[in-house]
């Protein structure tokens, strides 16, 4: 009897049982579907910027100084070229800028007091040559009058006369222009001519400093192109720098979709790589205008839908993420929507709050 009652109760227990599991599994399978329905996920492929760096200046290449892998930071030196001519180039612009600078000073400096006291000096002794000239031409034509001299030796006498005060017209207008100084056009024109070495030397350096080659933002070196020996040209790249702030991913979003997204949203992004672990993230771009699925990302299917890119911007602290990681995105709904551009070190990580 305690065997039939047993059986009984097993009977009765089973269903009850597997009741309660059903529900269980049902009651779970809702709440994941509620949770589904709050988190949109995205698809994308992890992105960034490449800078082709190449130097301003056409020269033999002297150092490189990175290697492919290398952490660059901003104003770090990459590379330099052979400066020999150019330091000739701008030691030479720095000569004629020194000598156009003497022309300067003694031209704004005027006449040496030695000199005004040559020109008065040379003014009294043409007053007195011609104070002579003009007695021997008196005592000659006295006595060419009597017919004691000739008429050309008059003559002679009176022109050397006429010379001689000539002269003394000419060094009073020499003493003048002493007295005077540089006349001011002569000035005005030495300092733009001063002003024309400077910028010389100026150009010289600028590219004297050009043929250096620095970081212009911080990131990684991906390739190095050429090689010290080499002849370098502005058209030539040395290196290729990966930008790596900031990075990004770049999702597709569907027009379903697309009301339920906005700018500023926090996000989370995932990576096969590295299972379990979220890197902090927000929407920061979406695209104005449809397109259709690139066909590297979906199936053929899916390829005809339009689709609006949507730029997740990702922090990635630890350097994990790489150009081209297949990556998923994680966006709760339940977020309000508002518009923000936050740096990685603000940006909450909605998985740990």
């Amino acid at each position: 009897m305690l065997e039939e009652t047993m059986k009984k109760g097993l009977r009765l227990l089973i269903p009850l049982v597997v009741l309660a599991i059903v529900a269980g599994i049902w009651i779970w399978r809702d709440e994941q579907q509620k949770q589904e329905s709050d988190t949109l996920k995205l698809y994308g492929n992890v992105d960034m910027r490449e800078v082709q760096l190449a130097i301003n200046g056409s020269d033999r290449i002297a150092r490189m100084l990175v290697q492919e892998g290398d952490h660059v930071h901003k104003g770090q030196l990459l590379a330099e070229l052979e400066t020999q001519r150019l330091q000739a180039l701008a030691d030479s612009a720095a000569a004629r800028l020194e000598a156009q600078q003497a022309v300067v000073a003694r031209l704004q400096a005027g006449s040496r007091p030695e000199d005004i006291r040559k020109a008065r000096a040379d003014l009294a002794a043409t007053e007195v040559q011609a104070r002579d000239a003009e007695r021997t031409y008196l005592r000659l034509r006295k006595l060419s009058d009597r017919n004691m001299v000739s008429k050309e030796q008059s003559d002679n006498a009176a022109t050397a006369a006429a010379a001689a005060r000539e002269r003394v017209k000419a060094s009073t207008q020499l003493l003048q222009l002493a007295i005077q100084g540089p006349r001011q056009e002569d000035i005005d024109a030495a300092r733009a001519q001063l002003k024309a070495e400077q910028a010389q030397l100026a150009l010289a350096r600028h590219n004297l400093g050009e043929a250096s080659l620095y970081a212009p933002i911080d990131g990684i070196i991906r390739n190095r192109v050429l090689e010290p020996g080499d002849m370098a040209t502005p058209q030539q790249p040395l290196y290729t720098l990966a930008i790596t702030n900031p990075m990004w991913v770049r999702a597709y979003l569907s027009e379903t979709d697309l009301g339920r997204v906005s700018s500023g949203m926090q996000a989370q992004v995932e990576s096969d790589s590295f299972p379990g672990k979220h890197y902090r993230a927000w929407v920061g771009y979406i695209s104005p205008s449809a397109e259709f699925t690139p066909q590297s990302v979906q199936t053929e299917e899916i390829r005809s839908h339009l689709v609006y890119q949507v730029r997740v911007h990702v922090c990635n602290p630890d350097g994990e993420l790489r150009l081209g990681m297949p990556v998923t995105v994680l966006l709760s709904l339940k977020q309000p929507r508002h518009e923000s551009n936050k740096p990685c070190d603000q940006v909450a990580d909605a998985g740990q709050q």
